[in-house]
């Protein structure tokens, strides 16, 4: 029995998200969100419950606004990098949130460690 591709997506962001939340040491979860014209990003800290950091192509202040491709996920990435510096997080795990890690995903993951996180 083939399974539809909502299907497939959700069974995977399970996977992905319980394997995280198994191994969850106190660290964040940096979780990211693509839809077809945008993507997102932000630090959650699962123990409390609340967003520590977020970035969004929907931002006017990054000049990309309406747009997923690999160019403004990585400035998502590196502007999600920076606000993480300077609310004081180091390290977080990686929630790619069921979708594959290529393309704009792994330019926004790339953008974030060159920016100074740790997955």
């Amino acid at each position: 029995m083939a399974l539809d591709k909502q299907k497939q997506f959700r069974k995977r962001r399970l996977r992905v998200r319980n394997k995280i939340k198994a191994m969850n040491a106190g660290r964040l979860r940096l979780c990211v969100h693509r839809s077809n014209k945008n993507i997102h990003a932000q630090l959650i800290d699962d123990v409390e419950g609340r967003t520590v950091a977020a970035a969004s192509s929907l931002e006017a202040s990054l000049g990309i606004a309406g747009r997923n491709n690999v160019e403004a996920a990585s400035k998502v990435g590196a502007t999600l990098a920076e606000r993480a510096k300077s609310a004081g997080v180091e390290e977080c795990y990686f929630d790619r949130g069921g979708f594959r890690y290529h393309g704009g995903i792994k330019a926004l993951a790339d953008a974030a460690r060159d920016g100074g996180l740790k997955f």
